[in-house]
């Protein structure tokens, strides 16, 4: 059953995911808890590494309760994303942290690390989102850089430092979010642009940025996995394997094995928020 926690309290921000939780106050103090650190076979050897909770551990497995990121108490955190083993955060000054393990560059840091690539941009950046092997950070100025392995860092090849999105390159980016081996962008404009493997709003995968054409005329306002809704809260459906209970629009019959045309959902509604 839901239950408060209750070593929590005025809290603004949340993100959970890929075994761990993290929630930031209203002054900015980062919390994180759940799986710290996880084997992972590389060359042939399984090692342990950490998965991005932001601290040292007294001993391999888990940190049950909520404890802070004292290595950020300085900073004031305004957003975090979650990969399977690496955590990105962002502060209110625009500088943007990962911690745990990289695979696609066998980068490893237990404690919050500022990510020197991004701040020698000198840019100030507002939002991060991460995937699996990938991870995606925004700039004020609507610029995207991608990295990670070349499923959905949005260049199409293997990019191990942040560079930008070349695809998005003048288009102003306001909003990204990415999952698994998959990313979405929207623009001022309410564009959605997504890329990834598999099960897009395409048949097949796409490595770069491409428009959903299926909403061209609608300005896009908030994403999920597979989900876009427009300032006034109509809800559709991207992508979602044929007959998915997530649906919420019904069976799509055995011929279509997913949507390739985004798809409202009716009788439905949501209240967009603006939110990094």
């Amino acid at each position: 059953m839901p239950t408060r926690i209750e070593s929590l309290s005025h809290i603004e921000r949340i993100a959970a995911g890929s075994g761990k939780s993290a929630a930031v106050d209203e002054v900015g103090r980062l919390f994180t808890w759940g799986q710290g650190a996880i084997f992972v076979a590389l060359n042939h050897e399984d090692i342990l590494v950490p998965t991005g909770l932001g601290y040292e551990f007294e001993f391999e497995g888990h940190q049950l309760t909520p404890k802070q990121v004292e290595a950020l108490s300085q900073d004031r955190v305004v957003g975090v994303a979650f990969s399977h083993d690496f955590t990105l955060a962002i502060t209110d000054a625009g500088a943007v942290f990962f911690f745990g393990f990289v695979i696609a560059t066998g980068e490893e840091s237990v404690l919050p690390r500022r990510i020197e690539a991004l701040a020698e941009t000198r840019q100030r950046f507002v939002a991060v989102a991460a995937g699996n092997n990938h991870a995606l950070a925004l700039t004020e100025e609507g610029d995207l850089y991608g990295w990670g392995y070349e499923a959905a860092n949005g260049h199409g090849r293997e990019q191990l430092t942040p560079q930008l999105v070349a695809a998005l390159i003048g288009r102003r980016v306001k909003l990204v979010y990415a999952e698994d081996d998959y990313s979405y962008a929207v623009t001022d404009k309410g564009e959605l642009f997504t890329w990834g493997t598999g099960n897009l709003a395409f048949n097949g995968s796409q490595f770069t940025p491409k428009r959903v054409d299926g909403l061209s005329g609608v300005e896009i306002a908030a994403v999920a996995t597979g989900l876009a809704a427009n300032a006034d809260g109509v809800v559709w459906v991207v992508w979602a394997f044929d007959q998915h209970p997530a649906l919420g629009v019904g069976a799509l019959g055995p011929d279509a094995p997913a949507v390739p045309t985004p798809i409202p959902i009716p009788m439905l509604r949501v209240r967009v928020v603006n939110s990094p």
